[in-house]
């Protein structure tokens, strides 16, 4: 197997390099092509996390709680364990890792050395690959993403140093100490050493071995257009075919004077906190960094010649080295006058915005404060077995426990305490809703769906949803063995459902390739909503009279719904049982839980307005650019979130999160015998992953209970009679419950299942405990 490491520079070209390979990843699986997951899903920042100077800890290990040298070993092994796992799971003949950070950030050998240290041992044939150019361009994109991680210093840091013999060395000696109480990191205030790329080679080679490290072209507008996959295919050096990479807007630099406020500020700010002997989050820095923004022309590169001149006799013999490289990328731009720091405009003074900022300063001095006191108090890695559950203390993995030392006392620890109705309060039942008329042809309210051995469920969820007010369903099935083919293909002769057979399927997962189906389907066609969800989930509408048109009634212009997920434990049921789902599970996880990604997921209900190209599982996606106008996201608060969601995301943020008026209640689990079944049969969307006790971990939510879709329950059982009075119906549906009755006692009788089976209902966990589990297992991160 042969290894190739992206190790960037450029960040603005790696994100879009790591989004193909990302979307592609499935096709190259299938051509022995592995872009690895469990370093990160895109961008492999825990690579780079794990072999970074244990001393000097950087924004990331420091905002994601490795920042000591023993959170860093811990991380360090689990990398280790689990890329030596996927790539044992899949045995690519090529594996791909990218992170920006390893060719930006790592200057010492040692640092180096300890990233080679741990890819070796999984195959010692490994190619580093840089993308490069002009580095008068390149220096320009670097500073201006160092200034908004706190940077202080104006470009006249490296402009001082092109005497220097040895530009490496010279820009190491920039390098500060870490003082992260301040904001003050290692990567964000150095200069940028990596300009020079005879020595980034240099470097590298010494710890791979002579002729390791490849350079190639940096082209930013070819890798954002159509012609990208092509590019990604030639850098690695692939000869294969996986289709066409969706064109992306390439963002417009920041303007010269934004940049110009923005470094300004933070040396005033730095020096405040450094008087006050405070600190402020990162998030209110960089939101801070952009209410200053002002408009006007960017930096010119040109400005920056000497920056060119200074690497340029060198660029001769790497172009003969390194097929990849390019005349026109190396090539300067046209030469301007030496680099003077652009006028902040309208006669900034950063401590006039520090004075104007005063009050929120002041606020976020207090919290941070007490945030302290509290994690004074908080457990460390000595006494984190005393506050730890007894299976907690006993069952998770050293990384977990990290993961938890740096949730506890953070603002990612999940929570009831946000002064909301109590949802245990059962309201009064619903009236009937309002019977609706179609127009003719029209399939109005319609649910896509995919099931596979769901067949005691479906009565229940058809029924649920037709009582709120869905018209349509399109379900397609394969490989079931259970009565779920009969079942639909009954009610589709009731003319209840439309029944599709998705048994051909290719491509990366049959789900996917039925919701591309799904798009050239007249019933999709004539629908007014299209909402994709599983038999699983149940769209819980908290307002009016439970119906969508209530929710809508609230929403008028809406375009797309975000319906955030509520995710359902199995709450101590552990058999399986023919009551309806709904009825039978309350336990949830807390309403503030951004953490693990899993949690806030969301699925939408989307107007069929023709604005996307193409429906995903969670969304979506391919916003024909024609229609961007008319496009408006809200959440399940009714509030808006175009901004956030428009064109890509799957999960609600702190700033976008809301189901005051609609969530998606999501049962995943149901009971613990339910799960074994769910087990044994696979995914529908990733078919390539196992559901085992991971699962369980990131899905038993408990913590919080919700009750509220229960007031659905008599008309809901009302609607299961009658569409059961069909004694066909009736017969299918007994003979599906009692199939997976006699598929969960062959399941007990299996020992494989057996052992999963009473592993998940003895493990006991705090949200807090789950939460920080689910985050060290990061295989879907």
């Amino acid at each position: 197997m042969k290894i190739i490491l992206h190790i960037g520079p450029d960040a603005v070209h790696s994100d879009r390099l790591q989004q193909v390979l990302e979307d592609k990843r499935a096709q190259l699986i299938e051509k022995g092509v592995l872009f690895a997951r469990s370093p990160g899903g895109r961008n492999h920042t825990r690579l780079y996390m794990g072999v970074s100077d244990p001393d000097a800890p950087d924004s990331l290990r420091a905002g994601r709680g490795f920042a000591s040298p023993e959170a860093q070993e811990a991380l360090r092994q689990d990398i280790e364990t689990s890329l030596e796992a996927e790539v044992m799971k899949y045995r690519p003949a090529l594996l791909i890792l990218s992170a920006h950070q390893l060719g930006a950030n790592l200057c010492h050998r040692s640092e180096i050395a300890r990233l080679h240290a741990l890819l070796a041992p999984i195959s010692p044939d490994i190619t580093i690959l840089a993308h490069v150019e002009d580095p008068a361009r390149m220096a320009l994109r670097a500073y201006a993403a160092q200034i908004m991680d706190g940077r202080v210093r104006g470009l006249g840091l490296e402009l001082g140093l092109l005497d220097r013999p040895d530009w490496w060395q010279a820009c190491v000696g920039t390098r500060p100490k870490p003082a992260l109480q301040f904001g003050i990191f290692p990567e964000a205030q150095m200069a940028l050493h990596w300009l020079d790329f005879a020595a980034l080679v240099r470097e590298w080679d010494a710890v791979f071995g002579k002729g390791a490290t490849q350079l190639r072209a940096l082209d930013i507008a070819r890798l954002s257009g159509p012609d990208a996959t092509a590019e990604i295919l030639a850098a690695f050096g692939l000869d294969t075919q996986i289709g066409s990479a969706v064109p992306t807007n390439v963002l417009p630099d920041p303007s010269a004077a934004w940049l110009s406020r923005a470094r300004r500020f933070n040396d005033a700010l730095i020096r405040l906190m450094r008087v006050e002997d405070q600190t402020i989050p990162r998030s209110l820095w960089r939101r801070l960094l952009g209410e200053l923004r002002i408009d006007g022309p960017a930096s010119d590169p040109g400005a920056l010649s000497a920056l060119s001149d200074r690497f340029a006799p060198s660029h001769a013999a790497l172009l003969s080295a390194h097929p990849g490289l390019t005349t026109a990328a190396l090539a300067p731009c046209a030469r301007k006058p030496g680099w003077i720091e652009a006028d902040a405009g309208q006669g900034f003074r950063a401590t006039q915005y520090l004075m104007a900022f005063g009050p929120r300063l002041k606020q976020a001095f207090k919290d941070e404060a007490a945030k302290a006191r509290t994690e004074t108090a908080a457990p460390t890695p000595e006494t984190i077995d005393d506050v730890l559950s007894p299976d907690a203390r006993r069952l998770m993995p050293p990384l977990a426990k990290q993961k938890f030392l740096s949730l506890h006392g953070s603002a990612f620890r999940p929570h009831n305490n946000l002064g909301l109705p109590d949802e245990t309060t059962l309201f009064p039942a619903f009236s009937p809703p309002a019977p609706r008329t179609l127009r003719e042809g029209n399939t109005g309210n319609l649910i896509v769906g995919c099931m596979k051995n769901e067949a005691p469920y479906i009565v229940e969820w058809v029924a649920y949803h037709r009582v709120i007010g869905f018209d349509s369903f399109m379900i397609y099935t394969n490989g079931c063995e259970d009565p779920t083919d009969p079942i639909l293909k009954r009610l589709e002769a009731m003319g209840i459902v439309h029944h599709r057979d998705n048994e051909n399927w290719t491509g990366k997962s049959p789900q996917q390739f039925a919701l591309d189906q799904a798009m050239e389907d007249p019933v999709l066609k004539a629908a007014d909503w299209i909402a994709h969800i599983d038999v699983d989930e149940f769209v819980n509408i908290r307002c009016g009279n439970g119906t969508l048109q209530d929710f809508m009634a609230r929403v008028p212009d809406a375009t797309n719904i975000a319906m955030t997920w509520r995710l359902f434990g199995h709450g101590g049921v552990r058999r399986f049982d023919d009551t309806p789902v709904i009825a039978q599970f309350t336990d949830c996880a807390p309403r503030y839980c951004p953490k693990p990604h899993t949690v806030w997921g969301f699925k939408t209900m989307t107007r069929n307005i023709g604005a996307y190209e193409k429906l995903s599982c969670h969304r979506p996606n391919r916003l024909r650019p024609a229609l961007e106008h008319q496009v408006r996201w809200v959440n399940g608060n009714g509030q808006d979130m175009t901004r956030e969601a428009a064109k890509s995301g799957w999960r609600s943020s702190k700033r976008s999160i809301g189901y005051d008026l609609l969530q998606l209640n999501h049962y995943a689990l149901r009971s613990a015998e339910s799960f074994l079944i769910k087990r044994q049969r696979g995914r529908a969307l990733h078919v390539d992953r196992s559901i085992g006790l991971n699962y369980w971990i990131r899905m038993d939510w408990s913590g919080a209970r919700d009750t509220t879709i229960q007031r659905n329950l008599p008309r809901v059982q009302a609607e299961i009679a009658h569409l059961l009075a069909d004694p066909e119906l009736k017969r299918l549906h007994d003979a599906g419950v009692a199939w997976h009755r006699a598929k969960a006692a062959e399941l007990h009788a299996t020992e494989e299942f057996e052992d999963l089976y009473q592993q998940a209902i003895a493990l006991r966990l705090t949200p807090e405990e789950r939460a920080a589990w689910a985050l060290a297992l990061d295989m879907e991160s």
